[in-house]
């Protein structure tokens, strides 16, 4: 069957790769125009147009898939239009022009989490387990008809980017399975139920960890804002971002956002039990120790969230 794939983040890397490896034919791959990265802001091309290249795949780059992509992906004549966290919506007319129309990958057990940030919000939320979707696309966010969902475990120490590595591989062979089922003309869909929730795409903000919270939740803001939009706290006013935590060994009284140093780790206090802050960075210097900042404070007695 002939194919157009859209996807921009590495995450979708996996299902280009697996689609490739398939008997089915990839006319193009659509991505996102490359994008400014690092500290030098040097333009790089997506990980899904870094992996095109790679295979030889024809690229066409786009941030609006507008009347002017429509008419190029029409031109390819393709049988399946394939989507995975592209990053921009597919609307009606392009939708319209595939003889079987799109397939998105989705990385939550619909309708549960539809939207941009499926994955982080079902860690923030503390669920126990998640897992991928393969739907008709349609106008709506996230609302088509369901062709296959496999349900994970969450791994209780995973972070964002951990647990979307493992769906994406998870994810990348049932899609091949739907795809192959559609070529055949044995794949069925089934309507989603309801209740559904939101998954909003995530702001800096929504890293902000707030001590007065239970261990447990803290820990599911830390996991589900890692590495983006990235996990923090104020030391009187300033930015302090935290690249690991986890549970302290030490079983000590200490009130929310109150710090003692543990050795290599910093402790602090929560609405519930003690944490220990492993890696940081402060504002403007690189990630180091936690122990190794607190030694270097001036403050004689700091308090996370200051």
């Amino acid at each position: 069957m002939r194919l157009v794939f859209a996807g921009t983040p590495d995450p979708a890397v996996e299902s280009l790769r697996a689609l490739r490896a398939s008997d089915h034919e990839i006319a193009a791959v659509i991505t996102r125009t490359d994008a400014p990265l690092g500290r030098k802001r040097i333009l790089t091309p997506s990980p899904v147009a870094q992996a095109a290249d790679e295979a030889g795949l024809p690229v066409l780059k786009a941030d609006r898939l507008d009347d002017e992509m429509t008419a190029r992906v029409a031109a390819l004549r393709p049988d399946l239009g394939v989507i995975v966290a592209y990053g921009a919506l597919v609307r009606a007319p392009l939708l319209a022009v595939p003889r079987l129309g799109w397939i998105n990958l989705h990385f939550s057990l619909l309708p549960r989490w539809r939207g941009a940030a499926p994955v982080q919000r079902a860690l923030i939320a503390g669920d126990a387990e998640t897992g991928t979707s393969v739907f008709q696309l349609t106008p709506g966010l996230d609302e088509g008809d369901v062709f296959a969902q496999e349900a994970s475990r969450i791994p209780p120490s995973a972070t964002a980017d951990q647990l979307l590595a493992q769906l994406a591989r998870s994810g990348a062979r049932q899609l091949v399975d739907v795809v192959d089922r559609l070529a055949a003309g044995t794949a069925t869909a089934v309507a989603q139920g309801e209740p559904s929730t939101y998954a909003a795409k995530l702001e800096a903000e929504d890293g902000r960890l707030d001590w007065t919270a239970t261990a447990e939740t803290i820990l599911g803001r830390f996991r589900g804002t890692t590495p983006e939009p990235g996990a923090f706290t104020t030391i009187d006013g300033a930015r302090l971002k935290i690249h690991e935590l986890r549970r302290a060994d030490a079983e000590v009284a200490l009130a929310p956002g109150a710090l003692r140093g543990e050795g290599a780790a910093v402790l602090v206090g929560t609405g519930s039990d003690p944490l220990a802050i492993v890696t940081v960075q402060p504002a403007g210097k690189s990630a180091m120790a936690a122990g190794d900042w607190w030694r270097g404070l001036r403050t004689s007695s700091p308090v996370a969230g200051s």
